[in-house]
């Protein structure tokens, strides 16, 4: 009999999960995915961070296709097993496309001269599915799965799991239809929203993490012809730097051209940004905008560091925004300054909910000493793209926010004490739409060859740390 399988999270890494596992004859009646957010018929898409596909396959669009880029995948099962992952993955996104001709691949093979003297530039192929297409396909994978059987759970938290009894608790804000379940297997996907309970797990349970570095930044924005000499060479273009003895590299994250907009995310109350790009070109603003991130190594509770210095840069808005009354200010907000330029808009249309200011200490001091790398980045570019000068401008801050990477079994995916307890995505600190993808589809791969032996027994846990 096919075991109860509960996913955590219907993010990039649940989803294609439940598709591997119902595409391969498993009874979709027995898969349940529970999410804090909305299907994708009534998610609206300003909210970025919850609901069917989660954050990057709701805003971001751009599958990498690479083992060096987005997160651990190879380390697990190899260069040439995580390809055929990553493989799996884009075709997913293909197959529930309503234009899946119009997905296509920039693979840029040299390093043009004149980056190298400034920065290291990183070259790998990119998939493009489009920002603006991202809703349809997830209206089509969504039908499909609830076609198979799938059974969903929309605007569920869950808040506690009992990893011995197998059970857990999920509340919504009607309380008479809170739920509570026990599962069988158990695949914790819950992406970037749910880091602060997976941290929670893990020290309930007491299982062996593995510390992240810190991953902050800001979202660079800027007019796009200022960089078109590079973006002919690479579109989604990867500058980097490395300080070794300091402890300290930065790289570009996630460029968007062409029709570009930074978006506002809204991770535990507060606002951080990232960007998207869309395909139509009734959305072309012919602007540029990627992230300036740094990783910083040493830091003492990371996750903590960077959770109060995002806080920081919020508070400064809450504090400079007071007012009185009906005027006062109600929701936390980042900062944005430029040395010429004014606010961008979002692609509804709407000025980007960010604080302008002209006081760069105010982001000095929130950073902590770390901010003069990013503004020995920007410096640098402006050597090497001179019509940049001061036509730019950074929203502050960028953060991806790393918790302590359990330790899982290779093969598995699975903790040491639990061995029906996959982590998967964000979760496994995959930091990537093609990575988080390709772990859901490797733990559930290990899920169909177990179920389909009925004498089959578990491997000992497999230390490779």
């Amino acid at each position: 009999m096919a075991e109860k399988i509960v996913i955590v999270g219907a993010g990039v890494a649940g989803v294609n999960a439940a598709t591997k596992l119902v595409d391969n004859g498993y009874p979709g009646d027995h898969i349940t995915i529970i999410d804090m957010g909305k299907d994708p018929y009534n998610r609206k898409p300003a909210e970025v961070m919850e609901g069917f596909l989660g954050a990057g396959g709701w805003s971001d669009g751009k599958l990498t296709y690479h083992t060096a880029i987005g997160g651990h995948m190879s380390k697990y099962c190899g260069e040439e097993k995580a390809m055929e992952l990553f493989n799996q993955v884009i075709e997913n996104f293909k197959r529930f496309h309503p234009k899946p001709e119009e997905v296509q691949c920039s693979n840029p093979e040299a390093e043009p001269d004149f980056i190298k003297p400034y920065f290291g530039l990183r070259l790998f192929p990119v998939w493009h599915v489009g920002t603006d297409y991202l809703h349809e396909i997830g209206k089509n994978w969504y039908d499909y799965l609830v076609d198979k059987g799938v059974k969903f759970e929309w605007e569920h938290k869950v808040i506690k799991i009992d990893f011995e009894a197998q059970e857990l608790t999920a509340v919504c804000e009607n309380p008479k239809l809170s739920l509570e379940c026990n599962y069988d297997r158990l695949i914790f996907a819950v992406g970037k929203s749910g880091i602060d309970f997976g941290k929670q797990l893990a020290d309930e349970y007491s299982f062996p993490t593995e510390p992240k570095p810190v991953q902050i930044g800001v979202r660079f924005e800027a007019p796009q012809h200022h960089f078109q000499k590079l973006i002919d060479i690479s579109y989604d273009f990867k500058l980097y730097r490395k300080f070794e003895d300091e402890g300290v590299s930065l790289r570009s994250f996630c460029t968007n051209n062409n029709a570009a907009y930074v978006a506002v995310e809204h991770t535990y109350g507060d606002v951080s940004y990232n960007g998207h790009a869309k395909k139509g070109e009734e959305h072309r603003n012919d602007m540029t905008n990627f992230g300036i991130l740094m990783e910083i190594q040493g830091i003492e509770e990371p996750f903590k560091w960077s959770r109060d210095l995002v806080a920081s840069v919020n508070k400064t808005w809450f504090d400079s925004s007071k007012g009185i009354g009906r005027f006062a200010r109600k929701a936390h907000s980042g900062l944005y300054y430029s040395p010429s330029r004014r606010r961008g808009m979002t692609s509804e249309g709407e000025l980007i909910d960010a604080m302008p200011t002209k006081d760069l200490d105010q982001i000095k001091d929130a950073f902590q000493g770390y901010y003069q790398y990013i503004e020995d980045f920007i410096e640098d570019m402006k050597k090497v793209f001179p019509t940049l000068g001061d036509d730019w401008g950074i929203y502050v801050p960028e953060v991806k926010y790393l918790s302590p990477e359990p330790l899982v079994d290779y093969d598995t995916l699975a903790l040491a004490d639990f061995n029906n307890v996959h982590f998967v995505g964000d979760a496994l600190s995959a930091r990537g739409i093609t990575v988080s993808g390709a772990q859901g589809i490797y733990a559930t791969e290990w899920i169909l060859d177990m179920n389909q032996d009925p004498d089959y027994e578990y491997p000992e846990f497999v230390k490779h740390y």
